[in-house]
């Protein structure tokens, strides 16, 4: 199967309105120049020719090639990626911009079925070299060393061998793919589809959501009630494509033998199971000093006995609401890339000149932000929801970080650009920090700087404490459905069960607030994705601190480590650095940083 972009709805971002100048749109020709392009129509048939021509090739041969031939075999099954992975792309990204128009919708199905069926002899490929010898493919690779800088691939597609099951049943699972992702663009379009309604306009999720970030507390709570009305007119549809999805996992898991309903997240990532719970405890045990304190220092400058869900995401009483333009957005990020290392500026200009951001918010466009690497020869390709607020400008920093990662991993291919989960957050949350650290700097005021480190402090609570929140939800979830049939009720007490521990004791919950996992589209998606933000934020942190510290050399190894994308393990790739995400302790660096804005913040109340 081959997985489209999705949109990643950023718990951070936010809108505003305004003249924001002229915002940029896709330019999708580097891809294909339209729905009917002679190339589009070339490609699909030499795909489809060239999936019959690999199988007749190796299918069950695999055992018995040289290291020349098995280099000559990763190679073709490389290229079928690029271009399998280019249609899909075009698809993907033309759908996202309009998910509402039922042509983009046909079109995209139509090719994720071309593309499943045409893709189907190549299941072989895996199940084959899971069946190799360790000696023998050693041996391949002592004799090969283009053969062997695809380890990485053969370790990670080895790692699924307890998992696997027979070619008939792999192929069976392969083409049932497309059913599942029917499920997730029902999710899509249901969400694109809403409507709500404040102040007597009409409205779609993302302005809505944005109204949580309002200085007027009245519109935040009457933006809360009325998310709250429409999630719950909605719930049944959310509840099944939940009770669907989980199902389905469950049903897969439990044919592979997987020990967890977490388990094919943690091997997809590349990272132990108990890296990932020592981040979890760490994280948990951190919320009074993170969260719980935070808030409590939000409510006495909210001036309230109680915080309610709408004042989470609330500015700062002294806090100017203001439009921050396009061209200024741009600046203020490039400047803080720039001042990084210029090279990091050169990479990212690219993105705002030739047509590589699609920022507008429009109807019908999926709502968040992501950035999606399409295929290493072309470039990637970022979406914002753009509307002027200053954490908006941070979500610019954000994707574009991630779009830099992936033009510099680029050049090690289609099979080991791809960057686990669980790193791929690395550039993205430094691009942030880089741009935070940079307006930090240009602070004219106490007022200026108390609310910037609190913006910050928010991000990162938002980035850490929820998602981590996120993903104790979904353990939860799983682990019930697996018992049976969950009721929108039972889903609701599921995520309250979450919400207080981890915002703290301050809080109120409205009634409706039970129904906000609604809209979270990793849920759905991508199970068990929401972790990898915690680890990119905490892996970052712990890198910052050590920048900060002056190291020497730090950038040759920082866009060493980027070059790197999949083809090293995080322990491979942190080393340079001194640091070891195996190490229990190596997270408590990553939320000290927190933990000491929020200190900074204290200081200031004296």
């Amino acid at each position: 199967m081959f997985q489209l972009p999705f949109p990643v709805h950023d718990a951070n971002a936010s809108s505003g309105s305004g003249d924001l100048g002229p915002l940029p749109e896709w330019d999708l020709t580097d891809l294909y120049a339209a729905e009917d392009a002679p190339e589009l129509s070339r490609d699909l048939d030499w795909l489809q020719q060239e999936c019959a021509a690999f199988a007749a090739d190796y299918e069950g041969k695999l055992a018995d090639l040289d290291a020349q031939g098995l280099l000559d075999c990763v190679l073709r099954n490389e290229k079928i990626n690029n271009i399998a992975g280019r249609i899909m792309s075009y698809a993907g990204l033309r759908y996202y911009q309009l998910t509402t128009d039922a042509g983009r919708a046909k079109f995209l199905s139509d090719l994720q079925e071309k593309v499943t069926v045409f893709t189907t002899p190549l299941v072989f490929f895996t199940l084959e070299i899971n069946r190799i010898e360790d000696a023998t493919l050693d041996a391949l690779f002592a004799a090969n060393a283009d053969l062997a800088r695809y380890k990485p691939v053969f370790d990670r597609i080895r790692a699924m061998k307890p998992y696997q099951l027979s070619d008939e049943l792999e192929r069976f699972m392969h083409d049932l793919g497309i059913v599942g992702d029917a499920w997730e663009k029902l999710f899509d379009e249901t969400i694109a589809g809403l409507t709500f309604e404040i102040d007597g306009e009409e409205l779609g999720i993302e302005a809505t959501l944005n109204f949580l970030t309002e200085q007027d507390r009245s519109k935040r709570e009457a933006a809360a009630r009325e998310l709250a009305r429409v999630f719950a007119d909605n719930i049944k549809i959310f509840a099944r494509v939940h009770n669907t999805q989980a199902k389905e996992k469950e049903i897969i898991d439990r044919w592979r033998g997987m020990p967890s309903p977490q388990m094919g997240r943690h091997l997809s990532n590349d990272v132990e199971p108990e890296v990932v719970e020592a981040l979890r405890e760490a994280v948990v045990a951190a919320y009074p000093k993170l969260s719980h304190r935070y808030y409590e220092l939000k409510r006495k400058w909210l001036g309230l006995d109680r915080m309610q869900v709408w004042d989470r995401n609330a500015p700062l009483p002294m806090e100017t609401t203001r439009i921050v333009d396009w061209d200024e957005a741009r600046a203020t990020v490039m400047e803080a890339y720039a001042a990084f290392d210029p090279r990091m500026g050169e990479l990212a200009q690219p993105f705002f000149d030739k047509g590589w951001i699609d920022a507008g918010v429009k109807p019908g466009k999926a709502p968040g932000a992501f950035a999606h690497p399409t295929v290493t020869n072309v470039h990637p390709y970022v979406m914002l929801n753009y509307l002027g607020k200053p954490r908006d400008v941070m979500t610019l920093a954000h994707e574009l970080g991630h779009g830099v990662h992936q033009v510099l991993a680029a050049d090690q291919g289609e099979m080991l650009s791809s960057t686990p989960l669980t790193l791929a957050e690395t550039a993205s949350v430094f691009g942030e920090m880089l741009t935070f650290r940079k307006m930090l700097e240009k602070a004219a005021t106490k007022e200026e700087r108390k609310v910037l480190l609190a913006g910050k402090v928010e991000d990162m609570i938002n980035t850490v404490v929820r998602q981590i929140a996120f993903y104790d939800f979904e353990c939860k979830l799983h682990a019930a459905r697996a018992e049976g049939e969950l009721t929108p009720e039972d889903i609701n007490a599921l995520w309250m069960s979450v919400q207080a521990e981890s915002l703290g004791e301050g809080f109120d919950f409205m009634e409706g607030y039970e129904t906000f996992w609604a809209y979270i589209p990793h849920f759905v998606h991508s199970p068990f994705y929401v972790y990898a933000y915690a680890f990119g934020d905490g892996l970052v942190n712990a890198l910052y601190s050590v920048y900060a510290e002056g190291a020497e050399g730090f950038e040759d190894k920082y866009f060493d480590m980027l070059k790197a994308g999949g083809s090293k393990h995080h322990k491979e790739l942190l080393a340079p650095f001194g640091l070891d995400a195996s190490d229990p302790k190596f997270w408590d660096k990553g939320l000290s940083m927190i933990s000491g804005l929020i200190d900074e913040l204290e200081a200031m109340e004296d």
